[in-house]
C-alpha cells in the first residue's frame, strides 16, 4: 500500500481543499494584537469607576488640598482668605484651650480604647463557647454598636448620668456620694468613656472570628502539660489572635482620636463643664463654625492628621515585637 504524506499547504488527492498551515485557527495572534478589545475593557472599567473617581476628586482630595491652603491663611467664611504663614500654628500652641483639648483627647484615647478592647475580648471569649442561645447573645451584645454613635443614644446617656437620674439614684442606694456625672468636671469624661465602652460590639465580632481560628489541639496539649487558664490565655490565646488584636487596636485608636458627636451631645453642646469634655474635634468645630476661624480650624485638622499618622506609624513599628503570624514571622 502506498502511503501519501500531505505536507502543509498541499492539496490532498481527490480533494480540492488545502490543509492550512499551523496547528489550528487559535495559534496565530488575534487581529491588531488584541489591543482593540483591551482598550475597550479599560474604557469600560474607567467608566464604571468614574463616579468614585469624581467623588474622590471633588469631595475628598479637592477639599483636603484647599484646607491645607486655608491652614496658612486667615479666613472667616465671609471674606477672601488672607495669607498669614505659620501664625495659625503658633497661635494654636500658645492657646491654653487647645492644650486642654489635647489633654482631654489623650486621656480619652489612653483610657477608653484599652477598656473597650478588654471588654470586647472578654465577652468574645464567653461567646466563643458553645451554649444555649448563643446567636441571641451575639446579636444582643453587637446591637449597641449599631446605635451607639447615634444622637438618640447620646441623649439617653446624658439623661442616665444627670442629677437625680438612674446612675445618681443607684449611687445613693449603694452608699456612694450622690451627684450626677454630667455636671461634675471630674466625672463627665468617665461617662463619655463608659459610652464608648458600651459600644464594644464591632471589635467583639472581630475577636470572636479570631478566636474561632485558634486550633483546639493547642489547648488540649497545654492541659496535658498542666497549664491553667491564665497560662493558656497568655501563651496560646493572645499570641494566636495577636494579628486580630493589632487590627482592633489600630482601628479603635483612630476612631478615638476622631470622637465628636457623643462628646458634643453629652455635654449639651458646651464641651464642658469647665472644658472637661473639650475633645480635639469639639474645639475644632467651635473655632471653625462658631467663631468663624476656618483657617485656624484647618490648621487644627491637619495637625490631627499628622498626629494620627504618627501614632499609626508607631503601632505598625511595634507590631514586629508582639504580633505573631502563622508563617512564624512578625
Amino acid at each position: 500500500m502506498t502511503h501519501i504524506q500531505i505536507s502543509p499547504g498541499a492539496v490532498a488527492p481527490g480533494d480540492g481543499r488545502s490543509v492550512p498551515e499551523g496547528n489550528g485557527a487559535g495559534d496565530g495572534p488575534p487581529p491588531n494584537g488584541g489591543k482593540g478589545s483591551g482598550r475597550g475593557e479599560n474604557l469600560a472599567g474607567y467608566l464604571f469607576m468614574s463616579p468614585w473617581i469624581a467623588g474622590f476628586l471633588f469631595l475628598i482630595a479637592g477639599p483636603m488640598v484647599f484646607s491645607l491652603y486655608l491652614s496658612f491663611t486667615e479666613y472667616n467664611l465671609f471674606e477672601a482668605p488672607r495669607w498669614i504663614g505659620l501664625r495659625n500654628f503658633t497661635d494654636m500652641f500658645a492657646d491654653p484651650r487647645w492644650r486642654q483639648s489635647v489633654k482631654v483627647t489623650s486621656w480619652y484615647v489612653l483610657i477608653g480604647t484599652p477598656v473597650k478592647l478588654a471588654a470586647a475580648l472578654a465577652v468574645a471569649m464567653l461567646l466563643a463557647q458553645k451554649r444555649w442561645g448563643q446567636s441571641f447573645y451575639r446579636a444582643a451584645f453587637y446591637a449597641p454598636s449599631l446605635i451607639g454613635a447615634s444622637v438618640s443614644a447620646a441623649i439617653v446617656w446624658r439623661a442616665l448620668f444627670s442629677d437625680d437620674a438612674l446612675v445618681d439614684r443607684t449611687q445613693k442606694v449603694l452608699g456612694f456620694e450622690a451627684g450626677g456625672w454630667i455636671g461634675d468636671p471630674e466625672m463627665i469624661i468617665y461617662a463619655l468613656i463608659a459610652l464608648t465602652v458600651w459600644q464594644f460590639g464591632a471589635p467583639m465580632v472581630i475577636f470572636l472570628a479570631g478566636l474561632k481560628q485558634v486550633p483546639q489541639e493547642l489547648y488540649e496539649a497545654a492541659e496535658m502539660d498542666g497549664a491553667g487558664r491564665r497560662r493558656k490565655f497568655f501563651h496560646i490565646t493572645l499570641p494566636m489572635i495577636s494579628p486580630v488584636l493589632f487590627f482592633n487596636v489600630l482601628l479603635e485608636t483612630i476612631h478615638s482620636f476622631q470622637i465628636f458627636g457623643s462628646a458634643y451631645i453629652v455635654s449639651n453642646g458646651s464641651c464642658g463643664p469647665a472644658d472637661a469634655t473639650l475633645v480635639y474635634t469639639c474645639y475644632l468645630y467651635e473655632q471653625g463654625f462658631v467663631n468663624s476661624r476656618m483657617g485656624f480650624a484647618s490648621a487644627m485638622g491637619w495637625l490631627l492628621l499628622v498626629a494620627v499618622g504618627l501614632v499609626t506609624a508607631v503601632l505598625f513599628r511595634s507590631q514586629k515585637r508582639w504580633v505573631h503570624y502563622e508563617e512564624g514571622g512578625r
